[in-house]
């Protein structure tokens, strides 16, 4: 499933990233903690999250996502909206909650993954 697929299935706002709506997405990881991310996430991941500061957009350029989902209708700062766009990554927003986004997800077949 791409990014762009997982936009309409979810009726997602795209922030920034365009460039990067035909990536693939391998795997689901939801988290608000950076560390927990670097730590886990897996290339290819659909990260979800309420965080919406620059350093989100630092972090999925490390763990190569696939895209990042900020959920809870909370809008980034234009600085991360500009890094996610220099960046390619796509930045995309729901006003579902963290939970039913992930659920959501689940339904359209995408698993979560995770480093050991």
């Amino acid at each position: 499933m791409t990014v762009n697929e997982v936009i309409k299935a979810l009726d997602l706002e795209v922030a920034a990233g365009r460039s990067g709506l035909g990536r693939e997405i391998k795997w689901g990881y939801a988290s608000d903690l950076l560390s927990d991310v670097m730590a886990h996430a897996l290339e290819g991941t659909i990260w979800v999250t309420s965080q919406a500061h620059q350093n989100v957009v630092a972090v999925a350029l490390v763990i190569d996502a696939a895209c990042v989902v900020i959920t809870e209708g909370i809008k980034p700062a234009s600085d991360t909206i500009k890094r996610a766009e220099s960046e390619g990554i796509p930045v995309l927003l729901s006003d579902l909650s963290t939970f039913e986004v992930v659920g959501r997800l689940y339904q359209l077949g995408i698993r979560g993954g995770q480093r050991s």
